[in-house]
């Protein structure tokens, strides 16, 4: 299949997933794009029905295999007084599928569905708050229940699929790092602790730490479980660009 052709069939794609997902997604309209440059990690240059513009970028991962030149991107229209960037940038794909790589989605979905009690692994909580400090660590979800200890919660976004298989980091974090070590601490001193894994995107079967790219980050991982500290993962379904949390994932080690 040419370029030419390969790209009118995304483009189909695209047109055809807005039209099952709804133009509208808290707000703003969903629209077609075509991804001409990444300028830096929160800015891409895109192009909107033959013009060029700008749209913000809300990862900073590296993503080179779903933000090149060329690519297929759907946007959210987002207005505001001062904004610079008319146009955030919410799903790419690969494959022919979307991938939402928006990485404070996970947050809200994970948030919304334990309180919900749609994830068994951490079901039985009476409180869940968003962002809570331990250590040299700041973790996104604290549950808490008078009658068991109470759990942080660290949500890692996986953008990146090689086969079957989801690979987080997709480049070196400290950041990341520490926040498993700090999870380590808080699991000897009582806690319980939990790294997940959130897969956004429908076609991972598997979730590893992306040694060959951090080892740094997969021994701290491995660290952490020996100190206590839960593995979890999951996919996330994807019905147009409605994102909702998936099915459990194995974790390798």
């Amino acid at each position: 299949m040419g370029k030419t052709a390969r790209r009118q069939g995304e483009g189909s794609l695209v047109l055809l997933l807005i039209k099952q997902g709804g133009m509208n997604m808290e707000n703003g309209k969903l629209v077609p794009a075509r991804m001409l440059e990444r300028k830096n990690r929160f800015v891409a240059l895109v192009e909107v029905d033959g013009r060029e513009n700008l749209a913000h970028i809300p990862n900073s991962g590296r993503m080179k295999e779903l933000l090149f030149p060329g690519a297929q991107v759907v946007l959210r229209e987002a207005g505001g007084k001062g904004r610079k960037t008319p146009y955030e940038l919410l799903f790419a794909f690969q494959n022919g599928k979307p991938v939402a790589i928006d990485s404070q989605l996970p947050n809200r979905l994970m948030a919304e569905a334990i309180k919900r009690g749609e994830i068994q692994e951490l079901a039985g909580y009476e409180k869940v708050q968003r962002e809570a400090s331990w250590g040299h660590s700041r973790f996104d979800l604290l549950l808490k229940n008078g009658e068991k200890p109470d759990c942080l919660v660290e949500i890692k976004s996986v953008n990146l699929v090689k086969g079957e298989t989801a690979f987080f980091p997709d480049a070196p974090t400290i950041r990341g790092r520490r926040h498993l070590e700090d999870l380590g601490r808080a699991a000897q001193e009582g806690f319980r602790t939990a790294a997940f894994f959130l897969v956004m995107r429908e076609d991972a079967h598997m979730v590893c730490p992306n040694d060959s790219l951090d080892p740094e980050f997969g021994q701290a991982l491995r660290w952490a479980v020996e100190q206590g500290m839960e593995v979890m993962a999951r996919s996330c379904r994807l019905r147009g660009f409605q994102v909702q949390v998936g099915d459990p994932l194995p974790v390798c080690l």
